[in-house]
């Protein structure tokens, strides 16, 4: 699920791509219902079917894990407002930016392990992978700034018309700090993951039962302010689909079950973002904490990439596109870096 409008309040006709979107739903009923999906069925349906003794296992969530996860989920809803004040590029650029640094860095500087990382060669590596992948978030946020500046397209005008640099700025640090506790949350499940393979679970899926306690905290914050807002707009008869006094009534011809089907597809992908991630991170060892940079720059890159395939850089200039390509070429660059690290420490070990 996009963060884009998550905290602006706004009731969006619908979501998606190509002209399938859900359009008879106000913005809170389509992120809470999609969320529930992204949030709380299917982790807990998947963490069910791939963990032994799941709710055991869950006895031994310490409290701090759902913390981080509601954390998170104030980072989520405010990101929309990053983008709102400071527009795409230099928005992304310093809540995505910062969340790569909080997330990645806090857990060994909590733990006191960062020193002895960074004195062996396998760690050096790591850290200038995660050094590189920042410059990679730097250089495409840059080559965005520029495409929106050559383009001049209308959601950029838009952005400029909300341009508030102090405000801008003072929410995407809450924001960036607020997101990488979903890092710091994953960390905090340490206990978890040692009780679900005592139980019997393969390491390759160690990271399930963490995300169902994480992934809950979030769905406490977002829940709370989606209640909020559906009490506010009265939006509650839209559940049985039925329109609200502000509902738009273009393009109702979207039934409900499509709707609810949209929704849980919108969530269910978003949720295997870190269904993939958590088996990625188990196969880390002492440098899984890297594993939020490689996260991070993934999401730039492809979502950078899928942009050429959907020729939104067409008109920008030769100039901004090759800019964009170093911006690419470093991120791929730091995934390396930071893969060759964790082998030579795993080859060391």
């Amino acid at each position: 699920m996009g963060d884009t409008q998550a905290a602006t309040g706004s009731c969006p006709s619908g979501i998606g791509a190509d002209g399938i979107q859900v359009r008879r739903w106000s913005w809170e009923i389509i992120w809470i219902t999609g969320g529930l999906f992204s949030w709380l069925i299917v982790p807990w349906l998947v963490a069910w079917l791939r963990t032994e003794e799941l709710l055991s296992v869950l006895g031994n969530t310490p409290a701090v894990t759902l913390f981080w996860g509601a954390m998170w989920g104030f980072g989520g809803l405010t990101f929309g407002l990053t983008l709102r004040y400071l527009g795409l590029s230099l928005g992304m650029a310093v809540a995505l930016g910062i969340t790569t640094v909080i997330g990645t860095l806090g857990p060994p500087i909590y733990h006191g392990t960062i020193i002895a990382l960074a004195s062996q060669s396998s760690g050096q590596i790591t850290f200038v992978g995660i050094a590189i992948a920042l410059v990679g978030v730097i250089v495409v946020a840059r080559a965005g700034h520029n495409k929106e500046s050559e383009l001049g397209s209308a959601a950029v005008k838009t952005g400029v018309a909300e341009f508030n640099l102090r405000r801008g700025l003072l929410i995407a640090v809450f924001s960036g700090v607020m997101s990488g506790c979903f890092a710091w949350g994953l960390d905090a499940g340490g206990p978890i993951r040692e009780a679900t393979i005592a139980a019997g679970t393969d390491p390759l899926w160690q990271g399930l039962p963490v995300l169902c306690v994480v992934l809950l905290g979030g769905l406490t914050t977002n829940l709370v302010w989606c209640s909020f807002l559906i009490w506010r707009n009265r939006t509650a008869r839209e559940f049985l689909g039925q329109l609200s006094p502000t509902a738009e009534t273009a393009g109702t011809s979207t039934s409900l079950l499509k709707s609810y089907f949209l929704a849980a597809l919108g969530g269910t992908l978003w949720y295997l973002q870190f269904f993939f991630y958590t088996m990625g991170e188990s196969q880390m060892g002492r440098f899984g904490f890297s594993s939020w940079t490689l996260h991070m720059a993934s999401i730039i890159l492809f979502s950078t990439l899928w942009g050429f395939l959907l020729r939104e850089w067409m008109g920008a200039s030769k100039r901004t596109r090759m800019l964009v390509w170093i911006g690419i070429g470093t991120l791929v660059a730091s995934t390396i870096a930071i893969g060759v690290g964790n082998y030579l420490s795993l080859a060391s070990s």
